[in-house]
């Protein structure tokens, strides 16, 4: 072969070698599984998962502490930060002392060698294997800074045990972080990885001891720490049996895995020292609670403005892995009881359906078989609107969910962020109000959040255009790093607007709240809060939902499994948790009025409607601007009565002359029949003189029970006897006697109170009553079942 030939041969080689070298060292150096971690938004360990080997072992770090870093690079490599990757006095000096010992006990490994080597783990420890280190080890250096291969090093280096990994080891050992290292657990986590095995903490303590203080000798003399520091650092303990690692946020751990943050490394947005007080007050009331067999309890707690979740309570532990235990409730499903009212409240004024003060009916109501009651099994009759969201009384808001629609509000609870309604309007229809959906934690306190930052940014945005949809929007615990600032796409209106959200909240921070769950109740902060609470059917579920300008907290009580207990409500169970966490959080401000889009009406002092010329007594309120589209007072009627008063006329029994007109307040019968015993300055209709009763102007009476078309069910006593029906009727007149009459046949009579047992057969019926002046109602309804 002729010298050019032997050149092109030896380049050829010379090439091919250099790519071999070039890719011999893989993309990805450790394909091990790791630890799921969760830090707190300042970076302190909040809560980690065992990686699926089960081995500790963290996420790769990207730095190493400083006290660290010279103690293994002392320990173990000492020209690290000049060597190309391999020290070759190091492998001479190996090489002469297992010459002189007939048996390895030097590797005279650099730590990139030892690198490559914990990548390679199972390769045997061969002359072959080793060449190989050293190649791969200069190819390391050349991708590698010095300080990567450093932190390569501290994240897969073995510490004993199942602990790899220095943050892992520190946490495991020390009971905290890396970054906090003193010099003499610096100097011990340097010497454990050269035999993880021998130097396990909690075994051989002396051994453990006497090389780390070697070390600190060599610190010393090197003039890396003083003699003093090295005497301090040589007293410190070796640890005993590991620790457990911080179970802080369990839950939201493990919600991050299903989110797809498995085996990494997340930084939320959880408040660490918020995050452990929370916890403590969680664990205060659950022993409380534990006492009536309720034994779990959820919280969050998050900024408006951004929807940062800053305190994250999935469940309470209750120490034995009590059932239920690892269930995260502020993601489960549950029935929502009264706490999404405030939504259609708030939706009901947007419309100008209704006024802070309009009466709404609360009188027994049958709907299509659907037969709502207040928690408190009585009723008022009728109640200002703002009264009724406080007390949180079911059948007015009932009637506003019949007024609104329910499929409008079902889409409308879509939008403001509700994503558990998977079923159809129709599955749910009026009892959506009542808790006939399931809602989760994280939704409501979201939603309530962004009612809340709407309100806010109203103020921020001038002109015409005040609103961004995207303020509606979900929680978040993971901060976004999006430096993007996009502009937002501003509207005239929102899903609510500021004017009816801030209404809302208004009735919402009432300090004396009559607690239609649980009696009178007074819950005294020193701040003003928008809260509300909501238990479902049978008891099963507590909520309360507070707001103010800076912070939403959303609290759940009850059982995983649905078991209900007495007094499980939302006023008795969860709202003094929700109290003693506002007492936790800064800010005492309330919310700004938005005056912009408000205006001041005039409105029937009587009945919250707006005025209208019968009515007497007026107030002054401000209202949103759809608040002018609502219907003028339709229960002022003017009336024409004798001269004393005490009976009415009409033009066919009397002369206009002996007329006297007057402005009354009358309700419909059946909410009278409720709301005057409660009123004692409601005054009834006068009689008609006995001469005037041939024509009527306003119905007398109504039947409270059955409605038209009822369907009804009549069960069997407990003697095995069949049952009755009771129906009932208000009548205008507390005197009066009322004549009953089933499919056209006499069956009694009432006076006073008008309640009657009736044990009609199966099938279609006719109910006729008819009063002494001879006013008569018919209703039809079916029996469906006397069995």
């Amino acid at each position: 072969m002729s010298r050019k030939n032997k050149i092109k041969a030896g380049l050829a080689l010379l090439v091919v070698g250099l790519i071999v070298y070039y890719f011999s060292l893989p993309s990805k150096l450790f394909t091990d599984p790791y630890s799921t971690v969760l830090e707190a938004s300042n970076g302190e360990l909040l809560s980690a998962a065992i990686a699926r080997d089960g081995q500790w072992r963290f996420p790769e770090t990207d730095s190493v502490p400083d006290k660290f870093t010279e103690a293994i690079i002392t320990y173990e490599d000492k020209r690290f930060r000049s060597h190309p990757g391999v020290d070759v006095l190091s492998l001479g000096r190996a090489f002469r002392q297992n010459i002189a010992a007939r048996s390895i006990v030097s590797g005279g490994s650099t730590l990139s060698m030892q690198v490559i080597r914990l990548s390679r783990k199972g390769k045997s420890r061969t002359v072959v294997e080793k060449v190989l280190e050293i190649i791969l080890a200069t190819r390391l250096e050349l991708r590698y800074s010095k300080e990567d291969i450093l932190a390569l090093y501290a994240s897969h280096a073995p510490f004993g045990g199942n602990v790899v990994g220095i943050e892992a080891a520190c946490w495991r050992y020390f009971g905290r972080d890396a970054r906090e290292l003193s010099w003499g657990e610096a100097s011990l986590l340097a010497v454990l990885p050269n035999a993880p095995s021998l130097m396990h903490p909690g075994k051989n303590r002396e051994q453990l001891r006497i090389k780390r203080d070697k070390l600190l000798d060599k610190l010393r003399d090197i003039g890396k720490i003083d003699t003093f520091t090295c005497a301090l650092a040589k007293e410190e303990p070796i640890p005993e049996e590991p620790q457990p690692l911080p179970r802080a946020a369990r839950h939201l751990l493990v919600r991050m895995q299903a989110d797809g943050f498995a085996e990494q490394k997340i930084q939320s947005t959880l408040q660490y020292s918020l995050q452990q007080r929370v916890e403590q007050i969680m664990h205060d009331h659950h022993q409380r609670l534990v006492g009536n067999k309720i034994h779990h309890a959820a919280a969050i707690v998050a900024d408006v403005k951004t929807g940062n979740v800053v305190a994250y309570v999935g469940n309470v532990d209750n120490g034995k892995n009590y059932r239920g235990d690892d269930v995260d409730v502020n993601v489960s499903p549950r029935s929502t009881g009264s706490i999404l009212k405030p939504f259609l409240y708030a939706a009901m004024l947007e419309e100008g359906k209704i006024l802070p003060k309009t009466l709404l009916p609360d009188v027994p109501v049958y709907i299509n078989g659907f037969a709502p009651k207040n928690f408190s099994k009585d009723y008022d009759g009728a109640v200002p609107a703002d009264k009724a969201l406080i007390r949180s009384l079911n059948v007015p808001a009932v009637y506003m969910l019949r007024e609104y629609r329910y499929e409008k509000f079902h889409s409308l609870l879509k939008s403001l962020g509700m994503t558990t309604l998977n079923h159809p309007p129709d599955h749910y229809g009026l009892s959506l109000i009542l808790g006939g959906g399931e809602g989760t934690l994280w939704d409501i306190a979201g939603m309530y959040a962004s009612m809340a930052r709407t309100l806010n940014n109203y103020f921020e945005h001038p002109g015409k255009n005040r609103y961004d949809r995207a303020d509606f929007h979900a929680l978040k615990y993971t901060a976004d790093n999006n430096q993007n600032v996009t502009v937002p796409e501003l509207e005239e209106t929102s899903f609510v607007n500021a004017s009816s959200i801030y209404q809302t909240f208004d009735a919402l921070k009432e300090v004396y709240r009559p607690g239609e769950e649980s009696g009178w109740r007074y819950f005294n902060s020193s701040k003003p809060i928008a809260w509300k609470t909501g238990t479902s059917f049978g008891f099963r579920d507590g909520w309360a939902v507070g707001v103010t300008p800076d912070y939403v907290v959303g609290i759940w009580v009850g059982n995983a499994d649905g078991e209900g207990r007495p007094g499980l409500t939302g006023t008795d169970a969860a709202a003094p948790i929700l109290f003693d966490i506002y007492s936790q959080l800064p800010g005492e401000r309330w919310f700004q009025l938005p005056k912009m889009e408000m205006e001041k009406i005039t409105v029937c002092a009587r009945s919250g409607y707006r005025n209208s010329s019968l009515c007497d007594e007026v107030d002054t309120i401000m209202v949103g601007r759809h608040g002018l589209q609502s219907v003028a007072c339709p229960l002022h009627k003017k009336v024409h009565l004798t001269a004393d008063q005490k009976f009415r006329l009409h033009s066919a029994c009397a002369s206009v002359n002996e007329m006297k007109t007057v402005n009354w307040f009358v309700l419909p019968p059946v909410q009278e029949y409720y709301y005057k015993p409660r009123n004692v300055s409601y005054r009834t209709l006068p009689p008609f003189r006995k001469d005037c009763q041939s024509s009527f102007n306003l119905t007398a009476m109504d039947l409270i029970y059955p409605k038209p078309n009822a369907r009804i069910f009549i069960p069997r006593d407990l003697n095995g006897k069949m049952g009755s029906a009771v129906f009932e009727l208000a009548h205008r007149n507390a005197m009066a006697t009322v004549f009953w009459h089933l499919d056209g046949n006499y069956i009694g009579s009432t006076r006073k109170t008008h309640h009657l047992a009736v044990n009609p057969e199966q099938g279609k019926h006719i109910l006729t009553v008819i009063d002494e002046n001879g006013e008569m109602l018919e209703q039809s309804f079916e029996v469906l079942s006397k069995m």
